[in-house]
This record gives structure tokens, sequence and C-alpha cells, in this order.
């Protein structure tokens, strides 16, 4: 068997062979030696000449991840297990010569939390997509948390499965309403107005959250007090296609495996911030605080899926947050599994929408706060020199990432600032003429 180390950021995703898919996405719990599936709590089989990707966790808190082939004669979890333990000795070391030892101080922490929790409003836009929503509602009915609203926020339906699938499996568990403007934005604004929660998180309906993906919200959000939102971490739930594999290469969707806040005066703030806010997490897992949520406004509904700009909706949530003074802190243990698109033509769009979005977002953040002209002026020759440097990464291997996708995040780039303009006039011209965006 062999074993991939964690890259820069905490992760493995450079490590990943689109090659050898399909890989098993799998759980390594090293309090109980157990292995399990990543979305649930079935054995994991980790069959001979298997490769591996595995969350590594310790008192249920995220290590790292590595990356495994299952040797021809070996027993799989057995083995995942033992290079677990190796690769992350120190680690365990140093935890349990600190005082979480025996994961004391963390599991009193969690249950005092849990003794009085502030109420949590889960919102999730949904569109046509009945079965995976189905899968996501699961995971967050299943979370222990005591005072928990969840909203489901149908995104101009044109049919009534998503409604009958409602009314059928989780009528007086769940909270369902229509929004009839396209746009995820719009959608999340919605649920913000009938969100009744002091802490509102949201997420994607092709995702699976952790059992303790809201405690470790609200954990964050409780010892960092200046903090107006909180972001997670995001793992692939499988890894079955060579598009599932190569954006997961690429980097996915996850931040590392360190707590860190972000703002004015903290050591982990990057030079270019706010402005590169896809650095602290991303729609599929975000909270706010309801106060600094509504403070900026919610959500630009001229930006996000749905919209010409396709995206960059969070983005601009994280900037306006931060610009309005609140700190944004990235916490590891608020875990959730996503459903990377399986098919290549998706990844292509999802590639060209990351470039439009990301355009879009750096043109909304100075229509919305122009007094950040002079700072972004300042910040233009590091940030471009940022970006050279990743796509010079782009191309150093191009089984990661092709050079056709890394060209069409650039061309979306370019095209962003159309995009919302196209977007905000689009906006004005169903507002005068009471039609839909």
């Amino acid at each position: 068997m062999s074993l991939a180390a964690p890259g820069p950021r905490g992760g493995v995703a450079e490590r990943i062979d689109p090659a050898r898919t399909p890989i098993s996405v799998v759980d390594i719990d090293l309090d109980d030696a157990r292995v399990t599936e990543a979305t649930g709590s079935a054995a994991a089989a980790c069959a001979p000449g298997e490769s591996v990707f595995g969350l590594v966790r310790l008192h249920r808190r995220p290590l790292g991840v590595l990356t495994a082939r299952i040797g021809a004669d070996a027993d799989g979890p057995v083995e995942l297990i033992k290079l677990a333990c190796e690769r992350f000795s120190a680690a365990v070391s140093a935890h349990f010569e600190s005082d979480d030892a025996a994961g004391g101080s963390c599991t009193q922490a969690r249950r005092r939390l849990l003794a009085d929790p502030p109420r949590v409003s889960v919102i999730v836009a949904t569109r046509h997509r009945a079965e995976s929503l189905a899968r996501c509602l699961d995971s967050l009915l299943r979370m222990p948390y005591p005072n928990l609203e969840i909203i489901v926020v149908d995104n101009d339906p044109a049919d009534s499965v998503t409604a009958d699938l409602m009314a059928a499996r989780y009528r007086g568990r769940v909270s369902y309403s229509v929004e009839p403007r396209r746009g995820l934005a719009c959608a999340h604004n919605h649920g913000l107005a009938l969100a009744t929660g002091s802490i509102l998180a949201f997420t994607d309906d092709d995702v699976v959250v952790d059992p303790d993906w809201a405690a470790a919200l609200v954990e964050a959000f409780r010892s960092r007090p200046g903090a107006g939102c909180v972001t997670g971490l995001i793992l692939p739930a499988q890894l079955e296609t060579r598009p599932q594999a190569m954006l997961e290469r690429r980097g996915g969707f996850a931040k590392g495996f360190r707590l860190a806040e972000h703002g004015a005066g903290s050591p982990d703030t990057h030079p270019l911030f706010p402005f590169t806010a896809g650095r602290l997490g991303s729609g599929a897992n975000m909270a706010f605080t309801a106060q600094a949520l509504r403070e900026i406004g919610g959500f630009d509904p001229t930006l996000g899926a749905g919209t010409p700009a396709r995206g960059g909706d969070d983005l601009l949530a994280f900037f306006r947050t931060a610009t309005a003074g609140y700190s944004i802190v990235y916490q590891p243990d608020a875990l959730v599994w996503h459903h990377h698109r399986r098919e290549t033509d998706a990844l292509a769009r999802q590639a060209y929408g990351y470039g439009v979005g990301l355009g879009a977002y750096l043109t909304a953040a100075l229509v919305h706060e122009p007094h950040m002209l002079t700072a972004l002026l300042r910040k233009l020759p590091r940030g471009v020199a940022y970006a050279l440097g990743n796509s010079r990464r782009d191309g150093a291997d191009p089984t990661a990432w092709p050079a056709r996708l890394a060209r069409l995040e650039r061309y979306g780039l370019c095209y962003g600032p159309l995009a919302y303009g196209r977007s905000r006039l689009l906006a004005r011209t169903a507002s005068r003429g009471g039609g839909r965006a």
C-alpha cells in the first residue's frame, strides 16, 4: 500500500490519480479504529487493489486526509488505520499532551454548548433535484443539535415533484416555501426572510452534512466573538468518475484542517483580503450571524446560479461581511460531503461558471463598496502575480486540470463583469415589468 502525504493546505488533492477511478471515499476514526463509508455508518470494504481517499479523525475532529492504494494481500481497514496513525502521529501525540487529552476538554465544551444552544436556521435552496435534496435533508435531520430549524426554498419550480416530496416525507419536520424569482441568491434571501435563528447556516442540496456540523459552526461563533461568518470543510462524497477526481485533485473545495480567523489584525489574513474571498470557503458550507447578514442586506440577487453571473453571491457576502467590520472564521470541524459533478461536460460548464462568477463578484464588490477601489488598486500587482502563479500551476500538470478547463476559467473571468451588468439590467427590467429576472 502506498501513502500520499498531505499538500500545503492540509489536503492531498494533488496526489489523486484520476486514472485510478473509481476511488473509495472513507471516514477513518482513530478512536474506534474504524473505517466507514464517507457519508454513512456502514463499514467500508477497502478491497485489495482499491484506491482510497480517507478523512482521518480523532475525537470526531478532522486531522487531515490521506490517499492510499490497498495492497494485493492487505487487510484494507487494518492497513488504513495503521497508515493513518503513522502519518498523523505528531498530531495525535500533541493532542494527548495537551489539555484535550482523551477528548476531555473538547467533549466537555461540546456538551456545554448543547446544554444551551442558540437557534440555528439551516436554509437549503433547491431546484429540480428531489432525490439529491432528500439525501441532504435526511443528513440534516440526523444531526443531534437540539435547537434547529430547517427551511427548504424551492426556486422557480416547473413541476410539483419537490413539493410532493416535502409533503410526503418531511411535513412537520422541515419548512417548505417557493421563491418564484430565478436565482440562488433570491432563494437564499427568501430563506433569510423566513428564518428565526440567531445563526443562519446555508448548504446545497447536493451535500450530506456531518452529524456535528451545526454544533461545530456554533462553536466557532462562540469562540470568536467578532465573527460575522463561519465557513467549513468540504470534502468529496464520492470519487467514482474521472471528472470528480480531476476536480478534487485540482483542489476541490477544501480549505485545510486548521481553524483560522480572517480579519483586521488576524495573523491568518491573506495579503489580498478581503478580495480573495474564495480562499475562505464556499456557499455549500457557510453560516452567518443573523445580525451580520441582515446588516449587509443579505445576498445580491443579481449574482449566483440561475443568473447570467452564474456565481459569486457567496463571495460577495463574505466580502461585505468583512468590510462591515466582522471577521470570517474557517472551522474545519464543520464538515460537509459534496457530490461533485460526474460528467466531463458538467465539469467544463462548472469551470467556466467559476470564472464568470469570480469576475462578476469582483465587479459587484466595487459596485457595493466603491470606497474599496483604492485598496483594490493598491493590491492589484500582487493580485495579478497571484493569479498568474495559479495559472502556471494549472498548466504544470494537465492530468490534474487540463489546459482547456484553465482557459475556460480565464474566459469566464473576463466575461464576468459583462455578465454582472447583464444580470443587473435583467433584474431592473423584470422589476419594472413585474416579471421574473
